[in-house]
């Protein structure tokens, strides 16, 4: 007798669909989709930036009932000019971090670079501009040789980045000489970073239009081309509603820059930066090695990436914006000193990045992060400086803050690892 297989025998593999993906279903099932949705990633310990902005959010308010005036248009402005310069060192702080290393001589080229600077330009009359990309060239070169001896000799970046912090430092109080002041022109195209404003209200509401604009485009954009692709895309009532979410603050602040002075120049720039580097780490092939890399050496080695390489560019980059990031700061105070580049700066550019969100286990960040941590940082120096409470509290703040930033993190660490996703 026999027996008809095709009957009893199971089907393939094949006839089984495998279980799909919770992160790439499209949300159907209304406000209990995305409560689910957010449920789900909370276990999995993917917090994302919520964390940070949960926290600004109690900061701002916690000052605000304080102080009425944190708040105010002067305040804000004021606050996020003050936040350019160690937010822009703190992009460049990312991409290090996401390496999983450290670059602690971010602070003493930030101040080099100021020096070299004030130096080119008032002590021997080179242009403004000239000044200024030689300053900010100054900064690649420094990153390119703590690269170097990381990458190419495998001395630990902690050892590197220790020794440029001593040794710029002291080439900054060479380049200075004995008087160890230089004054900035105040009328000049540095003073200008941090002083200039857009007076005109067309230009903050044209700012906020733009990020929303284009916010909208490129969700949408990216929506139809995955639908395109027969996978599953973010619907358009929802891409509406995350640009309405967007645009609320947007328009905010723009209404806050246009009751005080205008739309600052600095704000102009540093959301470029931090707009033009998040595509750059999210959209490029660079980007991803930077991130395999964070992943895992020897995994980015085996698919063909050249190690060294990406870390010696990702620290000419971090040295290339704590260049630019001094540029910020002198304009400032408008002069070049013995101070630039020291005190609290480097910690808080770190703390900034880790704050916003960049893991210090690496392969995880933003520079968005850096944007976030920075506005945390300067809320806290505003707030306490408005109520008129001693700088060694700030710094017990912003430690205690730091501190919770990492605690999160490494749970959020441990979670994700539980769940599979490390």
């Amino acid at each position: 007798m026999t027996t008809d297989l095709s009957k009893t025998a199971p089907e393939g593999p094949a006839a089984v669909p495998p279980p799909a993906d919770p992160r790439l279903l499209v949300r159907q099932e209304g406000f209990a989709g995305y409560w689910n949705e957010f449920l789900r990633k909370l276990r999995s310990g993917e917090l994302g930036s919520l964390p940070v902005v949960v926290g600004l959010i109690a900061i701002c308010l916690v000052f605000q009932l304080q102080d009425s005036a944190f708040l105010g248009a002067e305040n804000l402005s004021n606050l996020f000019v003050t936040a350019t310069g160690t937010g822009l060192i703190a992009v460049g702080i990312v991409f290090v971090l996401i390496l999983g290393e450290i670059d602690l001589s971010v602070g003493s080229v930030s101040g080099l670079a100021a020096a070299v600077f004030a130096v080119l330009n008032v002590g021997h009359g080179m242009p403004e501009w000239l000044a200024l990309v030689l300053a900010v060239l100054s900064g690649t070169v420094a990153g390119i040789l703590h690269g170097f001896f990381f990458a190419r000799i495998g001395v630990p970046a902690f050892v590197v980045t220790l020794a440029g912090l001593l040794g710029w430092n002291g080439l900054m109080l060479q380049v200075l000489g004995s008087n160890g002041t230089i004054n900035l022109d105040d009328s000049g195209l540095v003073a200008a970073l941090t002083n200039h404003y857009f007076e005109d209200i067309a230009w903050a509401n044209g700012l906020a239009t733009a990020v929303v604009a284009a916010y909208f485009l490129v969700s949408w954009r990216d929506g139809r081309r995955r639908a395109a692709a027969g996978v599953p895309a973010r619907p358009l009532a929802e891409t509406v509603l995350r640009t309405g979410a967007l645009a609320l603050p947007a328009y905010a602040v723009a209404w806050l820059f246009n009751q005080y002075k205008g739309l600052p120049l600095a704000v102009v720039v540093f959301l470029g930066v931090v707009v033009a580097l998040d595509l750059v780490l999210r959209r490029t092939r660079y980007g991803r090695k930077v991130f395999a890399l964070g992943g895992g050496v020897e995994a980015a080695r085996r698919a063909g990436i050249d190690v060294a390489a990406v870390r010696i560019s990702v620290f000419a980059l971090s040295g290339t914006m704590a260049a630019l990031g001094g540029m910020f700061l002198a304009s400032q105070i408008n002069a070049a000193n013995q101070s630039s580049g020291a005190g609290s700066l480097l910690m808080n550019a770190i703390a900034a990045a880790v704050i916003g969100g960049t893991s210090l286990f690496g392969g995880r960040g933003k520079t968005w992060s850096a944007l976030l941590g920075v506005l945390v940082i300067q809320s806290i120096a505003s707030g306490m400086a408005l109520l008129g409470i001693a700088s060694a509290v700030q710094y017990m703040i912003t430690g205690a803050v730091l501190l919770a930033a990492v605690v999160i993190d490494s749970l959020s660490r441990r979670t994700r690892r539980t769940a599979g996703r490390v």
